[in-house]
């Protein structure tokens, strides 16, 4: 398996090239005073070497040893608490942190590159620090100004780390069943009581403290979602001087056996009168915990770009030493017994979909990322009312499709390297393994799915799809005179009336047929999915064209090339998408379930 090195020219490219991200984070005072571009190129170069360099070695051997648990205790892989240390040391926990509480303040834009390289490496590990992540966000737009002085700070810093405790055995998708109970003490804690499962990294030994956002509800709390609360449940209790104090009431009830990730610990969690804070208001943590979902559902989407990344690089280093027959036009290297397996149609089919999809996905992201930046720290009410809109739209596309091609890509690639793919030492098998899990948590993507068509697009009446095409049309017109983009623009606009065309189509079945979104969900977040990475391997030959005659490096003339292998042969799939979606849920529903 090839060492695993992070892609910093095309993060450069994208980040610098595609989207000015320079001139974005001037736009945005509250950015701008912490971040300038020889401090964001400084941030990536030292992010690859600690990302190569540290976590990417102990990938194989996390997942073999995996997390063990003994009476309640976790103990992880080896070398792991090393390298979180030197996560910690380098201060990566509070990359986009507040900085009013020990956060870099960095933006999602630049933040998103990390993320991508440390879920590359080694996903398993990653999962801590985007956890940790995860609940700083919730806590610091929702927490008092007590509890995030009093917590926030640590978990900057990495001392302490952070789960977030949703899932209960029965009650996965549907939150608003939840039994975990929260009891007012009378000094404004609370004992939180329940069960929780398939919580990530809810117990460890990395950090001295392991601070659990929980949701539960209160003894009075209305039925359904609108009757859960967040509650902030730490491992140990925090005495007014920051110290730690006793072991609160919690445990870790066991690990889950699982198929991937298996370096990561996957945690039981029972809750026997814990203490507890609230966070935010009563029966608005939903609410809370939406706050955080957009950053990690599209942190899980970038976790499927890293693994096919990774699956990418591995591959084409195998395609390019293997050799395996003669090319079909004859002898490439006629002083070896064969040729290398690159010179195969189906090998360079499989190669550049991968490269299709990757780079494609690391532009959407990023395209995804600097409407985050936006939202968040805009001081226009309208700019960033707007990117509140298309953050709400493209979310359920980022964590559905970018985690549905990266499975596509790690498996890809584990067909590049033929049988060698199913022997665990290459690596590929572990790829698809752990890649596997990214289509599941954090909302699986039929959910996700059903989210985009029915919350976002039914459910404002295209409103906040008209977000997107107009800036999708926006786009064709102000480069309808390109030259270099005159191959791209026609087939993009065709893809993009077709998505226009059933966008409008499922809305009006909709009025009628209740089954006709949850028909049309799948196939349409894929439509949606293909024809945005169109949108953005256009703006990719919009920056790369001018500068790939001549382009001895092979980095622009390639990234051309690329798509067009993308607009020939990955965004037809858009046509054959549209037509299932225009057959409605007829024959989707005509069984009775004793004919299945």
């Amino acid at each position: 398996m090839a060492d695993y090195q992070a892609p910093l020219r095309d993060m450069r490219f994208v980040l610098n090239e595609v989207f000015d991200a320079p001139a974005l984070w001037a736009s945005l005072p509250k950015v701008a005073e912490n971040v300038d571009p020889d401090t964001a190129d400084a941030i990536l170069e030292e992010a690859g070497k600690i990302t190569s360099g540290v976590l990417a070695p102990l990938n194989r051997e996390g997942d073999e040893q995996g997390c063990k648990w003994n009476d309640g205790e976790v103990s992880t892989p080896e070398g792991f608490r090393e390298a979180y240390q030197t996560i910690v040391e380098g201060g990566w926990n509070g990359l986009g942190g507040n900085p009013e509480f020990g956060g870099m303040g960095m933006p999602k834009t630049l933040v998103a590159q990390f993320e991508e390289m440390m879920q590359a490496a080694n996903m398993a590990f990653g999962l801590a620090p985007m956890l940790t992540a995860g609940a700083c966000l919730a806590l610091d737009a929702h927490g008092s100004q007590e509890l995030k002085e009093k917590y926030l700070p640590n978990m900057y810093a990495g001392v302490w780390s952070g789960a977030m405790d949703l899932t209960e055995p029965h009650a996965g998708t549907d939150l608003g069943i939840i039994r975990t109970k929260a009891e007012p003490n009378g000094d404004g804690s609370f004992s939180v009581t329940g069960t929780k499962i398939f919580i990530t990294w809810g117990e460890h030994d990395m950090a001295e403290n392991i601070i659990h956002l929980v949701l539960a509800k209160l003894p009075d709390a209305p039925k359904g979602p609108k009757g859960i609360s967040l509650f902030l449940v730490p491992k140990f209790d925090v005495n007014e001087d920051g110290s730690l104090g006793e072991r609160n009431s919690l445990s870790c009830g066991s690990l889950e056996k699982k198929m991937g990730i298996k370096g990561s610990a996957t945690c039981v969690m029972n809750f026997d009168g814990a203490k507890g804070w609230l966070v935010g208001e009563e029966n608005k943590g939903l609410a809370a915990m939406f706050t955080m979902m957009n950053y990690e559902r599209l942190g899980v989407g970038i976790q499927g770009i890293g693994a096919a990344e990774a699956s990418l690089q591995s591959a084409r280093e195998y395609a390019l030493e293997r050799i395996q027959s003669r090319a079909p036009t004859g002898a490439q290297q006629p002083e070896k017994a064969a040729d290398p397996i690159l010179v195969h149609p189906d090998v360079r089919r499989m190669l550049l979909t991968m490269k299709g999809y990757v780079e494609g996905g690391r532009a959407f992201s990023t395209y995804v990322a600097q409407w985050l930046d936006i939202s968040k720290y805009s001081d226009d009410e309208e700019r960033r009312k707007h990117a509140e809109g298309m953050v709400a739209l493209l979310t359920p596309v980022a964590k559905a499709f970018l985690t549905d091609r990266g499975l596509d890509a790690c498996i890809m690639g584990q067909q590049v390297f033929g049988g060698h793919g199913f022997i665990r030492e290459w690596g590929q098998e572990q790829l698809v393994r752990d890649c596997r899990i990214t289509q599941i948590y954090e909302g699986t993507n039929g959910i996700q799915a059903l989210d985009l068509m029915g919350r976002k697009v039914v459910g404002s009446q295209g409103k906040l799809y008209e977000l997107f095409a107009e800036d999708v049309a926006g786009f064709i017109e102000a480069n309808s005179d390109d030259e270099h983009l005159r191959l791209y623009l026609e087939p993009l606009a065709a893809a993009f009336e077709r998505l226009s065309d059933v966008t409008e189509h499922v809305i009006n079945q909709a009025a009628d047929n209740p089954d006709a979104v949850g028909a049309a969900s799948v196939d349409y977040l894929d439509l949606f999915g293909l024809t945005a990475l169109g949108y953005m391997w256009a703006k990719m030959v919009k920056a790369a064209a001018p500068k790939a005659e001549g382009d001895t490096s092979g980095f622009y003339s390639g990234k051309v090339k690329t798509a067009r292998f993308y607009f020939d042969r990955l965004l037809p799939k858009t046509v054959a998408l549209a037509e299932g979606i225009r057959s409605g849920s007829a024959s989707m529903m005509a069984l009775t379930a004793e004919e299945f």
